[in-house]
């Protein structure tokens, strides 16, 4: 090895790419060889032990922004810069043994990920009353957005979907407006089950309380509020239409309504 290697033979003897001992150049953590007489770049002993400490320091974890200060560090230095590698390296173990162990629940029980184990046996009561799986997972949507867009609201969304559960009118009248997904907008029933859970919603009003947030402001918390009660309408016209003709009752009974962006 008098002579020297050419690049390509050193980058094999390392074990990487001709582009990663470029790499490695451009950042200085290992110096170009002089050209010899045919121009080509020479790499000695010196150079390719180097190149293979720097190799085995970035496949360790160490970022190659550090591998130059320990190519260059005394022993001391060099035991302390591994030590608090290998302490981030568990760090990031760690983070991605949870995102691993997050993943293969979702895939196993995504409500539990997602919700608290308190909607989650909301969810399985709408069943076990016998409502169809679309609304239900239109409901776990829902649920999903209030938890993650209004988590200082959701304890109350959460207990005005349980409130409406323990009224078995309320029940059959939220069951034939999820029939209504499959109605015709049109549908003279559209207007007749409007009038049943306006007057069912007037004489309960609690089922109308919007509860205030504290960390925004009231037209934003409407906003949010609007978004989650209105989830899944762009799915479902005859729903969209049975909630508006619900709510121009309630306002025109005096209920103090968020103002509707999709319908003003």
């Amino acid at each position: 090895m008098t002579d020297g290697l050419t690049i390509g033979r050193a980058a094999a003897f390392v074990g990487v790419t001709v582009k990663t001992v470029r790499h490695y150049h451009r950042l200085g953590l290992v110096a170009e060889p002089a050209r010899d007489g045919s121009g080509y770049r020479r790499y000695r002993s010196a150079d390719l032990l180097r190149l293979v400490r720097a190799r085995t320091l970035a496949a360790a974890g160490v970022p190659l922004a550090e591998v130059g200060e320990l190519l260059d560090a005394g022993p001391e230095r060099f035991a302390e810069a591994l030590e608090d590698v290998d302490r981030r390296l568990a760090e990031r173990i760690e983070e991605l043994v949870g995102r691993r162990d997050t993943l293969r629940r979702l895939a196993g029980d995504g409500d539990r990920v997602l919700l608290p184990e308190r909607a989650v046996a909301v969810l399985e009561r709408l069943n076990e009353l016998g409502f169809g799986p679309d609304y239900v997972a239109a409901q776990r949507e829902a649920l999903v957005l209030a938890r993650a867009s209004m988590p200082e609201l959701f304890d109350a969304f959460l207990a005005r979907l349980g409130r409406a559960l323990d009224d078995p009118e309320h029940v059959e009248l939220t069951k034939r407006g999820a029939e209504a997904a499959s109605w015709d907008p049109d549908d003279p029933r559209v207007e007749e089950l409007a009038a049943a859970l306006a007057a069912k919603l007037l004489a309960d009003r609690a089922l109308l309380a919007m509860p205030a947030a504290r960390s925004t402001s009231r037209s934003e918390s409407a906003s949010r509020y609007e978004l989650i009660d209105h989830h899944g309408e762009e799915r479902a016209p005859a729903v969209a239409r049975l909630n508006a003709l619900v709510e121009a009752r309630l306002r025109a009974a005096g209920v103090d309504l968020p103002p509707s962006r999709s319908r003003s």
